[in-house]
């Protein structure tokens, strides 16, 4: 069974700095567009980032830009987000998605996401 295990999770102080990882088990991240999301208490689940396996751009939330960078090391199937400058507002369960139906496109993400494999999740806490 394909899995996503997110790691890197964590309490940080405002203006801190984490980086989440996401690998992936008995498949490879290699043809899929990638995803990064959260959910706030409250809230609905948001796109923070994502990343086309075709030619490797991104794309970034406005709330984020300038701030996250996703990327992701093949020869390892893993997915990572430099988190950079937290506020309080970033805290959420982090999560990473593969689009499946983006192999059909080489890689290219389109959104919104279709054919979703999750990961379980990560808990990102920002607070002094």
């Amino acid at each position: 069974q394909v899995q996503l295990v997110e790691s890197g999770g964590g309490l940080v102080q405002p203006g801190g700095s984490l980086k989440l990882s996401c690998a992936a088990s008995k498949w490879t991240l290699d043809y899929y567009c990638i995803g990064w999301f959260r959910q706030a208490p409250g809230k609905e689940r948001e796109m923070v980032s994502s990343l086309s396996a075709s030619d490797g751009s991104t794309s970034y939330a406005d709330s984020v830009k300038g701030r996250f960078t996703i990327s992701r090391d093949k020869g390892e199937d893993t997915a990572f987000l430099q988190m950079n400058g937290l506020k309080p507002e970033d805290t959420a369960v982090y999560y990473c998605a593969v689009d499946r139906s983006s192999a059909l496109r080489g890689g290219r993400c389109l959104l919104p996401f279709s054919s979703v494999v999750w990961g379980q999740g990560t808990q990102v806490s920002v607070s002094s």
